[in-house]
């Protein structure tokens, strides 16, 4: 049976890609701040990972449990939307602490773990917003597109100890995600109407969006798969997106962005 983390467990992908985690044959222990249930194989352990303290006590009782951590999924987040000038330093400092910073410490303090029994799998989630930059969302678009380019240095430094780390970049998915993001439209009157244009575009495409079932089902299938690329795209027409960046000019690609989106 494999010993598996999931920060952020308690709903949208994270709650699902720990019900398939447990279906597996895997038994989780769900980080998130939120009491839960009892559920066959997964086990809440109540944490904050964008305080440090919280995160080596919540591996500190997996280990005293299991004596080992074969996956960690990073997966806590939340998002922040608005206008680059109107954001306040507060804000833009929780949206780091949590996306990339927990991120960061869940990571640093596994990976020895992990490097000392010689095996394991590190799975964290990025977003399509990293890569395509979105208007009004720059923070949140700017934590992503770290945590990614960090996914891909950390598997080059650990390889050699059998440990595997895959980033995962979600498109629009339709979780609590939607209404939990902390919103400002200050400044739409100076900014023409366009942020509130930007958020309601964004909404509506998450609404849409791939269910959360489906998604968590992914990255579990991706934490559990063998010898698993460096990253994934969830959904096809994100990974059309991508493609067409590859492509088309700078220019020409936000120009169609800031169409899209502002």
């Amino acid at each position: 049976m494999k010993i598996a983390i999931v920060t952020g467990g308690s709903s949208g992908i994270g709650k699902a890609a720990c019900a398939t985690l447990a279906e597996k044959d895997c038994k989780v222990y769900e980080l998130s701040r939120h009491e839960q249930p009892e559920r066959k194989n997964i086990v809440h352990v109540n944490c904050d990972i964008s305080v440090p303290e919280q995160v080596e006590d919540a591996v500190a009782k997996v280990m005293e449990a299991e004596g080992r951590i074969d996956i960690l999924i990073n997966n806590a987040g939340f998002g922040i939307s608005g206008a680059i000038e109107f954001t306040s330093d507060a804000d833009v400092k929780k949206q780091f602490e949590v996306n990339f910073f927990g991120m960061d410490k869940m990571c640093r303090t596994v990976v020895p773990i992990m490097r000392k029994q010689g095996s394991g799998r590190i799975v964290n989630l990025s977003s399509v917003a990293g890569p395509v930059a979105i208007p009004f969302q720059a923070y949140y678009s700017a934590t992503k597109a770290a945590i990614a380019n960090y996914t891909y240095a950390l598997l080059n430094e650990v390889r050699p100890f059998g440990i595997e780390v895959v980033a995962i970049l979600p498109g629009d998915i339709h979780t609590g995600f939607t209404a939990a993001r902390e919103k400002s439209i200050e400044g739409d009157k100076e900014y023409n109407g366009r942020i509130s244009h930007s958020v309601s575009v964004m909404e509506h495409d998450e609404l849409n969006g791939m269910p959360s079932e489906k998604a968590g089902a992914l990255v579990a299938g991706y934490a559990l798969k063998k010898h698993p690329a460096p990253s994934y795209i969830l959904g096809n027409s994100y990974k059309l997106a991508v493609f067409l960046q590859r492509f088309l000019s700078n220019r020409t690609f936000y120009y169609i962005v800031g169409k899209l989106y502002s």
